[in-house]
């Protein structure tokens, strides 16, 4: 039987970033992966996935070698965020307040995974199983057995789970979740814009949900429609020019002119493990945790969770695989992970609700917020991870 002092599962952009870590450690780490992310090309059309990256996550993947290849292919940076449910009560956010050249960058999901995969060959010690799916994992004496879809049985001293959120890995190893569902599914839209490559995000709040607006590179950009699973199905049904009606009519004056490029949409649900580990097996990400994705978050959440993981793994020498690491990665990570699940819950709430008082409150809250100076400032910190 094939041995590995690490095996993870989920080749995506959080699975992929804790390979390449553990790897740089000196560690023998195999990947397995079901699909090889589809090759870049600069004319083929974006991806509908993407990500609000944040400096954090910048740095992260600058250590792993991956953040070059990112540069390589496509990205947007952008400078300013502004949120508001009516149009006179605005919070801001620019990066010149913080001193900073950018609050972070859009990309797509894939464009990051495939910057951590072009760095894979760079270490010996790291095998991808690609295409390779996990059919069972086992305990056995001092780590787990874990067979493939293809019969082949490798062992490993820590099984990581970075299968996402309908993680294998913590079904098969017996991981409880507490979930609930959102009631809401999310549309992603991704549009041409009149206006060329912008540099700020916005997100404005109805009483169905928010719609938000992230840039993309050139004349393009990803629109983000929140709404009733019913209302969702409708839009998705529609042809493009009635989509382009619906988003005219439902979407701000911000937006400019534009054309409907290709759209999708998911289902929002909240999950959060009820342990991050087990003796030889850890779980990352939305295998850990799934968030709201109302603010971006989801992967810097993931990305902090590889941050921590490297940290208490180099931190523990030879002991790196005992409980007692894994134990010292969830103290540090779930309180996040959790303050920033029931911070997003209360916001999507608090915006929910058309009661008039809260309405009035919410709106005055946000004009305020906006002079908060030395408090936003912290926010905005908090968000971006530093």
């Amino acid at each position: 039987m094939e041995q590995f002092d690490v095996v993870v599962a989920g080749g995506g952009m959080v699975g992929a970033a804790t390979a390449l870590g553990l790897a740089q450690q000196g560690m023998s780490v195999a990947v397995i992966e079901g699909k090889e992310p589809q090759p870049y090309h600069p004319e083929q059309p974006m991806d509908l996935r993407v990500s609000a990256i944040s400096p954090n996550s910048v740095a992260l993947l600058m250590r792993l070698g991956a953040w070059d290849s990112i540069l390589q292919m496509r990205l947007c940076p952008f400078k300013r965020l502004e949120t508001w449910e009516h149009p006179e009560c605005r919070t801001r956010f620019n990066a010149d307040e913080m001193n900073l050249d950018r609050l972070g960058y859009i990309v797509e999901n894939r464009i990051i995974q495939l910057g951590l995969w072009q760095q894979f060959a760079d270490y010996p010690t790291l095998s991808l199983l690609c295409p390779s799916r996990m059919e069972k994992a086992e305990p056995v004496d001092g780590g787990y057995r874990v067979v493939l879809d293809n019969g082949h049985q490798i062992y490993t001293r820590l099984l990581v789970g970075a299968d996402g959120a309908n993680s294998q890995v913590r079904q098969q190893t017996g991981i409880g979740i507490t979930a609930w569902d959102y009631r809401q599914h999310c549309m992603l839209i991704n549009v041409e814009t009149a206006l060329p490559q912008q540099d700020i995000t916005w997100q404005m709040f109805t009483p169905h949900g928010p719609r938000s607006f992230l840039p993309l590179p050139g004349h393009q950009a990803s629109l983000v429609w929140y709404d009733s699973p019913q209302r969702i199905r409708q839009l998705s049904a529609m042809a493009p020019a009635q989509l382009h009606e619906q988003i005219c009519a439902h979407f701000p004056d911000e937006l400019g002119e534009f054309k409907v490029l290709n759209s999708g949409s998911f289902p929002l649900t909240r999950r959060h493990a009820q342990t991050y580990f087990k003796p030889g097996v850890v779980l990352l990400g939305d295998a850990a945790h799934t968030i709201n994705p109302l603010a971006g978050q989801g992967v810097n959440l993931g990305f902090k969770d590889v941050d921590v993981l490297l940290h208490e793994v180099e931190k523990g020498g030879k002991e790196w695989a005992e409980p007692a690491v894994l134990r010292a990665y969830e103290r540090r990570r779930r309180p996040d992970n959790l303050l920033m699940q029931t911070g997003m819950d209360f916001f999507y709430t608090t915006f929910s609700n058309s009661l008039l008082p809260v309405k009035m409150a919410r709106n005055i809250g946000l004009k305020l917020a906006d002079h908060t100076g030395p408090l936003k400032k912290q926010v905005l910190k908090y968000a971006m991870g530093m």
